[in-house]
């Protein structure tokens, strides 16, 4: 068998568009992700809500009382109050949400505390590829709304990379001295001034290493999108193999991109880390 450099040359520009598809897909679900991510971790870091046996049954008993409040809100919607405008009717119900979020405005922390560890949870206790599948063909049939499959794959590796993300950026708050919280606390600064200045950017640095490992295996993940149809660079280089039977020099050509966009990430990040590092 001879290696044809001539396949490889003639399937480049394809590959090529691939791989600018797949950085499109990684870059736009990193920083949704990051942004999920950091927020989760924040919350679940310092609002602190054992995920128990109690916690998860008082969670499941609020969320059937507020279906039925929604399902009863709809049946008076229908019958008793069908005479009201549909403007006047949503207001009402909007501001009877307000009132009962205003009345148990002391617990929306912890629910959101808790929501983010069942987020967090779920997210990584499932496969990536299920994720996809499920809100690609299954989403659309739950809230009757059509997702392509770009979207599905950037709004997957959102919340897969969020999950992951949370539980790094919640591992380097953690690992921040308490002496630097209490010396901020002693000079008289709230909490927000000494998250943004001072522990986040100790935090910052230590969590640089772990950031950049989950930058290459999102990279590398997105190759799941295969399933959907995405035509990232795996897809790609499985329609081109389609047309000419050339595995081994396509499927090297797909490892060699994968290889230099891994590796870009890598030394971008090594950079970063040298130029951050305390001195």
């Amino acid at each position: 068998m001879t290696f044809e450099w001539s396949a490889v040359w003639a399937a480049m520009p394809d590959l090529l568009q691939g791989a600018l598809m797949t950085i499109r897909i990684t870059v736009l679900g990193l920083l949704g992700g990051s942004l999920i991510g950091f927020l989760t971790g924040v919350v679940t870091t310092y609002i602190r809500v054992p995920v128990s046996w109690r916690s998860t049954g008082l969670s499941v008993l609020a969320l059937v009382i507020l279906y039925g409040i929604i399902q009863a809100a709809q049946w008076l919607g229908a019958s008793m109050f069908a005479w009201v405008p549909d403007s006047v009717w949503w207001i009402a119900q909007a501001l009877i949400v307000i009132a009962v979020l205003w009345r148990f405005r002391t617990w929306i922390p912890v629910a959101i505390s808790f929501a983010s560890q069942v987020y967090v949870l779920v997210v990584r206790g499932t496969p990536i590829v299920v994720q996809v599948m499920f809100i690609y063909f299954a989403l659309p049939l739950i809230v009757g709304l059509r997702i392509d499959g770009f979207s599905a794959a950037v709004f997957t590796l959102m919340i897969n990379s969020g999950a992951y993300i949370s539980e790094i950026v919640r591992g380097g708050l953690l690992s921040v001295p308490k002496g630097l919280q209490e010396a901020g606390e002693a000079m008289g600064l709230p909490f927000r001034k000494i998250l943004l200045r001072i522990i986040g950017p100790v935090a910052l640095r230590r969590m640089i290493p772990t950031m950049g490992n989950q930058c290459i295996i999102s990279l590398k993940d997105s190759s799941l999108f295969i399933v959907i149809g995405v035509a990232e660079l795996t897809r790609q280089g499985q329609e081109i193999i389609a047309g000419n039977f050339r595995a081994v020099e396509i499927w090297g050509a797909v490892a060699v991109l994968y290889l230099i966009l891994t590796s870009f990430i890598a030394l971008v990040l090594k950079f970063v880390e040298h130029r951050t590092r305390i001195v």
